[in-house]
């Protein structure tokens, strides 16, 4: 009752790395308040799951393991977490802002009538006091997240309503395993009594998964280009330095939305959320949504003509020059020394 509870993602048989990290981080938000953490998955042929959850700390592991709940459908999945959410009671659910998360969360905190914040940059503990009420709410989940076009931060909190509710997309929060050997209680719940036979009306035919082109995520250096760059071709010139330094190459937005690179290399608020050892800024202007998918990089280096980007304030190393000029100079002293 009143735990902290985490939907867990499973592609297959592997639990998501967005589910991963959310455990980790509802481990810390549990140990706050005092609670247990407590995770949900719901698929086919799930034996073995505790292995991969429960050594993120995690008291105790739902199950729900029926041929109907995978692939993914929406009504059978929400049907699981709503009756479950009826009898646990919890005070906070957290899942990932993916495909699924964005799907399932608001059909559950509808029908819960919980409220739901969507794709949130951090998560914390604390209070809050309604000073027309009189009134003062301790250990609220504080649901902070870029608003307003990213122009402002702001800190969300459901005062009244349960569970409290939140999406967290993949990459922002560290994933961590807190003990290999954690002891936790598996509870393998008969599907049945929580899904009612008219949720599985959808039948997936066929499912096609195709696999991300790249490794931005987890490549230990990034070159990222923003609107900067000028051109696709101008692009081509940080593909040719990160041939060079083995590294993965990532965009703005902005440089997206004017077709220099593909949709799947954005980061930032709106793409993906990247923490290698090195970053590479070249002609990013640094706004603060593409901050947000950046700024946890071991070492910043910007490149970029104004010396008065935004960028640069948060930057570990700045080349004040145009990426015309750096760019090929980096490529031809890297070329030389890596032979």
């Amino acid at each position: 009752m009143n735990n902290v509870f985490v939907y867990c993602e499973i592609e297959g048989k592997t639990v998501a790395d967005v589910s991963l990290e959310l455990l980790t981080k509802g481990r810390k938000l549990a140990n706050q308040l005092g609670c247990q953490l407590e995770a949900v998955v719901a698929g086919s042929g799930l034996e073995g799951m505790e292995s991969q959850v429960l050594p993120y700390g995690v008291d105790k592991l739902h199950v729900f393991d029926a041929p109907g709940l995978f692939p993914y459908t929406s009504l059978p999945h929400s049907s699981v977490l709503i009756n479950l959410f009826k009898e646990e009671k919890p005070q906070i659910c957290l899942m990932g802002a993916t495909i699924i998360g964005r799907d399932l969360g608001p059909r559950v905190s509808s029908a819960l009538t919980s409220g739901l914040t969507a794709d949130c940059t951090s998560l914390e503990i604390g209070s809050h006091e309604d000073k027309k009420a009189g009134i003062t709410y301790e250990n609220l989940l504080y649901q902070i997240r870029p608003a307003f076009g990213g122009n402002i931060v702001a800190t969300i909190i459901n005062p009244e309503h349960r569970p409290q509710m939140a999406t967290v997309r993949e990459g922002v929060m560290k994933k961590e395993i807190l003990d290999a050997n954690y002891k936790g209680e598996v509870i393998r719940h008969d599907v049945a009594k929580f899904v009612p036979e008219t949720d599985y009306v959808v039948k997936v035919i066929d499912r096609h998964a195709e696999k991300v082109k790249h490794n931005l995520k987890g490549s230990p250096i990034v070159i990222a280009g923003g609107y900067g760059m000028g051109s696709k071709e101008g692009f081509d010139k940080l593909f040719e330095l990160a041939k060079e330094l083995h590294a993965e190459v990532g965009a703005s937005r902005a440089a997206v939305d004017a077709g220099f690179c593909d949709h799947d290399r954005q980061i930032g608020q709106t793409g993906v959320t990247v923490r290698p050892k090195l970053y590479i800024a070249c002609g990013i202007s640094g706004q603060i949504q593409h901050i947000a998918g950046m700024q946890d990089a071991g070492i910043i280096i910007s490149i970029n003509n104004d010396e008065n980007a935004p960028i640069n304030t948060i930057a570990d190393y700045v080349i004040n020059g145009t990426v015309e000029e750096v760019i090929p100079k980096m490529i031809k002293y890297y070329k030389q020394n890596s032979k």
